[in-house]
């Protein structure tokens, strides 16, 4: 790489120091700990390569963006499904960058950070991102409940480095974290205790360059025990008396399913014996959505969602691929596509067929099936299309042309069209079924219809179990297969109503045979999140689960099954 400029940076702490916040009865000091970082797992980190025994970093402008596709928080990634580290005191870390060509930022994190639909829970960590002479030091504390998407840190500011060549040290101390360059001393903050969990997350990026980790090293006292940690799955079994396996007494081929998300299933133990113990099948929740398949154009992140698909088939269970077409959640490329033109069409079709292309044959052989339209009518309860890029694009027949280039990408993979308001009979379950039969009669090859059955207020969402059986038989009669896709009930009526409603859902389907599966959007209540209309963080209490115990809903669903 000649003419690109080398910056070395070495983070570590001091050892007085480390050996000063760990208490001790035995007056000898203790040997260290050293742990090679780089000979650990990093191949489902995005934009992170092993390459010649160290690590190529590359730009991947990963950002969330919220309904309307305005905004774009930034989401670097982290190393979520590979090694993080398991520390009791303080702690060095140590790393050599090199061939730095625009920007270089290295993080260090508490926990995984919390990934919903439009925003990113910021966790508590330090970053520290060097362009030429600037040091930028950003530290968050976890504790934000206000303005999600523009997360605000506890400590931020920019420090001049005079050599950037010269040692970059990050010491936890106790109390303190300090960061130094060389012999100066840039930073002395009050806020160590940001590291309280034990555990250590790392990640590299980039905004807009490229460079090389060399060298990483992990440091502390022996008596803190560190040491690396696979994901919190990696041990956890099924349960012979979990949801799947209950279910799959009466229908050995139904599958009950859960969304998911890679942090907890790779950080939360409580949260992967949930999942693992209980659930036959997964669908990522937001890590095959575009954004996070394809942040820009012809650049793909598919490492978190291949994470998540292997860590399903080492458990035995399938996985629905969620979503192909989609007004929401598609990244800036996507929704600045032209339509204005014949011409401009054209060219926005070559670029939306590519990447279709692109992303199914990737997951060709990895997946049962795939939600190929996603929410395709208004958000208002219409029954007309919304006039997204896709349907910009093609026209109203987009769906048929969307379902041609699955299929001819994997001709074996199930497709189904996946909307919500449509679990009832009415006007919007009337537009669905239409819909899928006309891409049908188009060309598609479409298998069948995902209702969403969320339910968030009793008075107007509510499902009872004569109207569903209804609704299935419909289906059933038109020749097409049904997925509960995602289901989630509010506890705002009390905890016996939202356990009847769950009750309800899953045996009305579990009892039809047009209904295939069964999926409950989330695990644990620890991850239900939203933003209120005043920016503040709101906790739901929808899923099965409850910051690690069982809910009465999933106490009723068990004893139904059983």
């Amino acid at each position: 790489m000649a003419g690109r400029p080398r910056v070395l940076i070495v983070l570590a702490s001091g050892l007085l120091l480390a050996l000063a916040g760990c208490s001790s009865d035995d007056p000898t000091p203790k040997p260290d700990v050293v742990v090679d970082l780089l000979q650990q797992d990093w191949q489902h980190t995005p934009g992170v390569t092993a390459r010649g025994g160290g690590l190529q970093i590359t730009a991947t402008a990963r950002s969330i963006v919220e309904q309307d596709g305005a905004g774009g928080q930034p989401n670097p990634p982290l190393n979520l499904a590979g090694t993080h580290l398991v520390v009791g005191g303080d702690f060095t870390l140590t790393a050599t960058l090199a061939d730095v060509t625009a920007d270089a930022t290295w993080a260090l994190y508490d926990r995984p950070p919390v990934i919903a639909d439009e925003f990113r829970v910021e966790p508590a960590g330090l970053r520290l991102t060097l362009k030429d002479h600037d040091l930028e030091i950003t530290v968050f504390d976890g504790k934000q409940k206000k303005e999600m998407r523009q997360p605000a840190p506890v400590h931020g500011e920019h420090v001049t480095v005079r050599d950037p060549e010269a040692p970059l040290t990050v010491r936890r101390s106790g109390d303190t974290l300090r960061v130094t360059s060389g012999a100066d001393t840039l930073s002395s903050l009050p806020l160590g205790k940001v590291f309280s969990s034990g555990k250590l997350w790392l990640g590299f990026s980039s905004d807009s360059g490229a460079f090389d980790v060399t060298s990483l090293k992990a440091d502390a006292p022996a008596n803190t025990g560190l040491r690396t940690s696979g994901t919190a799955v990696a041990d956890v079994q099924t349960s012979a008396d979990g949801l799947q396996a209950l279910a799959a007494r009466t229908r050995p081929d139904f599958r009950i399913g859960a969304a998911v998300a890679l942090g907890p299933l790779t950080g939360d133990e409580e949260y992967a014996r949930e999942l693992v113990s209980n659930f036959g099948s997964v669908t990522p929740e937001n890590a095959m959505k575009p954004q996070f398949l394809s942040p820009r154009q012809g650049v793909y992140t598919f490492e978190e969602a291949d994470a998540i698909i292997a860590i399903a088939q080492s458990k035995g269970m399938i996985v629905h691929g969620h979503t192909i077409a989609f007004s929401e959640a598609m990244p800036g490329w996507m929704q600045e596509l032209r339509s204005g033109t014949d011409a401009e069409r054209r060219s926005s079709a070559t670029a939306l067929l590519d990447y279709v292309r692109t992303v199914v044959a990737h997951f060709a052989g990895k997946l049962d099936s795939w939600d190929v339209v996603n929410e395709p009518f208004g958000v208002d309860q219409g029954t007309s299309l919304q006039q997204n890029i896709w349907y910009r694009v093609f026209g109203p027949g987009y769906p048929a042309v969307v379902s041609q280039a699955v299929y001819e990408a994997d001709p074996d993979v199930k497709q189904f069209i996946n909307e919500n308001g449509a679990d009832v009979p009415g006007r919007r379950q009337d537009a669905l079924l239409k819909l899928a039969l006309d891409t049908n009669a188009q060309g598609g090859h479409i298998y069948g219809v995902g209702l969403q059955a969320h339910i968030y207020d009793f008075t107007t969402d509510a499902i009872p179990r004569a109207k569903l059986s209804q609704t299935l038989d419909t289906f059933d009669a038109a020749g097409l297969r049904v997925r509960i896709s995602e289901n989630d009930v509010n506890d705002d009526e009390g905890m016996d109503a939202q356990a009847e409603q769950y009750v309800t859902v899953l045996t009305t389907c579990l009892r039809s045979r047009a209904c295939v599966s069964y999926t409950t959007w989330g695990v644990d209540n620890r991850y239900d999140w939203w933003v209120a209309d005043d920016g503040s963080l709101q906790q739901g209490h929808d899923f099965l689960f409850e910051n690690g115990k069982p809910t009465p809903a999933y106490d009723e669903m068990k004893r139904a099954l059983g």
